[in-house]
């Protein structure tokens, strides 16, 4: 089994890999019969050269391999007819502007496993980049409230090795007596609570955030319960709430009353109620004057992301009377944090936690005949077709949706 390490071509350029050095090193001495070569890269975060003193083979010669490994979208251009990929489509969800891309798959006779979809039995997926999404997302928060306050300033994340280093800018701040609420308890979630932690910041129950004042800054990690409520009147549950959440109306705002800053780790389902929408964010007792929204659903659940903002630059501002964009600085405005691709901002970290977890539940599965159904699970398309579980996009191909 060849695995090839492709070089990514989409722009805005992207840093990450699949497997680090030390991540090939691992798979070729756990598995003999495992070959890998790296495609040459300029941009990618480990160098040719690290790849090569692991012992690792550098060779423009991706048409010799049987599976080829990415990050993010390969251009149709620089698709090899006939292979085996792997990376992050954006395509399960039916996005038009990759319909051509998922076209493409069937016309080259490609198998595309999509990353987002590699999951056990249970459906919880395996390898992700989430948690970095919230390590980076905590601390482009911060340095939004900063620049919005004119308090402090702090140099980009992208500029800084890992996560280690963001976190000992982080302590360098001084804050003031803020209450900051964070929602999720997933990976982004709690990959965002790591950073709020690494501060040695105070953590609050949910009554004593809604109720005291604090002369420190405290924060407070939520989850759906904490946020949703049945319409009914009758108590809820997570169970119930994912399984019918037309059942269950937002009770967000009483947090939205007290809050400063709100860091935004949820994961959103189809049919959820919003966390807080426009006409809340007009009322004059709504506080939230930054939001750092690792989730960033455009005109969503957080009705301040009316955008996805970049790496370059990432803050924004949101007016809430006249719902359009202005000035983040505007005492009036939410100053909005939404870059969509954060990961990209700690290449380094993130592509050896992806790594790690490629090597763990994805690479034994071409060495076990996918005894677990990982590789089955993930094939989107197959011989020019789609696969049974993906049938649901053959209109989206067609155009007729």
């Amino acid at each position: 089994m060849r695995f090839g390490i492709i070089q990514e071509r989409k722009n805005p350029p992207d840093r990450r890999v699949v497997l680090s050095p030390d991540a090939c090193q691992k798979v070729q001495a756990t598995y003999p019969n495992a070959e890998i070569i790296v495609e040459p890269s300029a941009i990618r975060v480990f160098s040719d050269d690290e790849y090569k003193m692991a012992g690792i083979e550098v060779a423009s010669k991706m048409e010799d391999c049987d599976v080829l490994l990415g990050v993010k979208e390969v251009p149709i251009s620089a698709l090899i007819p006939n292979k085996k990929y792997f990376f992050f489509s954006h395509t399960i969800k039916k996005q038009p502007y990759n319909r051509k891309l998922l076209r493409a798959f069937l016309d080259k006779n490609i198998e595309m496993y999509d990353h987002e979809v590699i999951t056990n039995e249970k459906g919880m997926r395996l390898v992700a980049f989430g948690r970095y999404a919230g390590i980076v997302g905590a601390y482009n928060g911060f340095r939004a409230y900063g620049l919005k306050h004119g308090l402090y300033a702090m140099p980009k994340a992208e500029q800084l090795a890992d996560q280690k280093a963001l976190i000992s800018e982080l302590k360098k701040i001084t804050l003031p007596n803020i209450k900051i609420l964070l929602t999720g308890k997933g990976r982004v979630g709690n990959g965002a609570r790591e950073m709020l932690e690494g501060m040695l910041l105070r953590e609050v129950g949910v009554k004593e955030f809604l109720n005291d004042e604090f002369n420190e800054p405290v924060y407070c990690q939520i989850d759906v319960m904490d946020y949703n409520q049945r319409k009914d009147g009758t108590t809820g549950t997570d169970k119930d709430f994912f399984a019918n959440p037309q059942d269950y109306e937002s009770n967000f705002f009483r947090f939205a009353r007290v809050t400063d800053f709100y860091i935004a780790g949820h994961f959103y389902g189809d049919g959820a109620p919003y966390l807080f929408t426009r006409e809340d964010a007009k009322q004059p007792d709504f506080k939230i004057n930054t939001v750092a929204d690792i989730s960033c659903d455009i005109d969503g659940p957080v009705a301040s992301t009316i955008k996805a903002s970049t790496i370059a630059d990432p803050v924004y501002g949101y007016d809430p009377q006249s719902e359009f964009e202005t000035d983040y600085k505007n005492h009036k405005a939410i100053a909005v944090m939404a870059v969509d691709n954060l990961p990209a901002e700690l290449p380094r970290d993130a592509s050896g936690g992806f790594g790690e977890a490629f090597v763990e539940h994805v690479i034994p599965a071409f060495f076990n005949n996918d005894k677990d159904g990982i590789l089955e699970r993930a094939r989107m398309t197959k011989e020019g077709k789609l696969t049974p579980r993906y049938a649901y996009l053959q209109d989206y191909v067609d155009g007729k949706e």
